[in-house]
């Protein structure tokens, strides 16, 4: 299985401005540029996407564990806090802030335990030390 998504920039890093969309047209033709990166413009910005993503896959594996264990989850919602280092332009820490209903049969400490299994085993979790590939075509 292949997900793509594409994005095109054009202009310089401050005054430029591109568009994101992804496979499945949810983002199309998005608008990313230096504000919405680094201040406070209208649009979206890899770091935010890449939360997101965590957020969702990290919340899907968490009630994918649950149901494994043989419970049935309630109420899941996480907020992903992506910290980037505006002097080493780097993503220092993505931090995970689970919140859920209580759940028939599980105690605070087996929840806890699916929750940092989920972490551990998300998708998104594991790809974010992939090696990474690149082909450039420059005509």
């Amino acid at each position: 299985m292949k997900r793509t998504a594409n994005a095109h920039w054009n202009g310089t890093l401050q005054a430029g401005q591109g568009e994101i969309t992804t496979q499945s047209t949810v983002l199309n033709k998005t608008q990313y540029s230096f504000k919405t990166r680094f201040a406070d413009g209208i649009g979206t910005n890899p770091e935010e996407l890449l939360a997101a993503a965590h957020a969702g896959c990290f919340t899907m594996a968490v009630g994918a564990a649950l149901t494994q264990a043989g419970f049935t989850p309630n109420d899941l919602t996480t907020d992903a806090i992506l910290d980037l280092d505006m002097v080493g332009l780097a993503v220092t820490n993505i931090h995970l802030e689970l919140k859920s209903s209580v759940i028939d049969g599980v105690d605070e400490a087996t929840f806890k335990q699916i929750a940092e299994g989920a972490k551990a085993n998300c998708i998104i979790s594991k790809a974010l030390s992939v090696p990474i590939t690149l082909n450039v075509t420059y005509a």
